[in-house]
């Protein structure tokens, strides 16, 4: 079961990890390009804000974004602030978003996030999570998918491999350790199975599309790596 506690614990400190390594960049550094194609580290500075507020309409009934365009109108807007601007956004922001986490939330509804998904509350603190540490990642800033926390890890290998799960695109793919130890399974039925073996931190780059996107595992069978579709 969803631990909601524990996770917003690991939010604090994922943002705090986050917080401390934007705050030694520079004005110039924020206009550079990110991992992440056609944007800057500011416009994921700007997104990881206007996340957390999102996240605060989901946990109080409201939509979570007016649209995508007014979403991605907010992004490009804030991309090009100064430093200090984003640091102030990503601290309130973050700050928002744990204020509405108090103990009077029913954890066990359903709330709505994009596109008509659905989720429990008590899923939420993880999906903030998710975004503060691989956007980390994204920033190019040096913290690197081997630097996740090992329980993150771990737990995201699982929820990407059930969210790629029952695709007709994706074959069959047996995911394992580099000493053959299972991680986990994903894919549809059609197609000619494959096992990719490596790293943790591969085969999460692989499922998530980050990184070398599991340039580096190693083929134990079937016809190659598969690419997936974008997330």
């Amino acid at each position: 079961m969803t631990d909601h506690v524990h996770d917003l614990a690991s939010v604090r400190e994922a943002t705090e990890r986050l917080l401390n390594a934007v705050a030694k960049l520079d004005n110039a550094s924020l206009s550079q390009e990110s991992h992440l194609p056609g944007w800057t580290r500011g416009h994921i500075l700007a997104h990881l804000a206007r996340n957390a507020d999102a996240l605060v309409n989901v946990l109080e009934g409201r939509p979570m974004y007016e649209s995508a365009a007014a979403r991605d109108a907010d992004i490009e807007r804030d991309a090009g602030r100064p430093l200090e601007e984003h640091l102030t956004d990503l601290r309130d922001s973050g700050a928002r978003f744990l204020a509405t986490t108090g103990p009077d939330q029913d954890w066990q509804r359903t709330v709505e996030l994009r596109n008509g998904v659905t989720d429990l509350a008590a899923n939420v603190p993880f999906r903030r999570l998710v975004e503060v540490e691989l956007h980390h990642v994204d920033l190019n800033v040096g913290y690197e998918l081997s630097d996740l926390p090992e329980e993150f890890t771990d737990r995201e290998i699982a929820f990407l491999a059930d969210r790629w799960s029952g695709r007709p695109d994706v074959p069959p793919v047996t995911l394992t350790g580099p000493d053959g130890s299972p991680v986990a399974r994903t894919g549809g039925t059609e197609g000619t199975p494959v096992t990719l073996s490596g790293p943790k931190d591969e085969l999460l780059g692989w499922l998530a599309g980050r990184g070398p996107k599991g340039a580096h595992l190693t083929v134990e069978a079937g016809e190659g790596r598969p690419e997936l579709p974008a997330l």
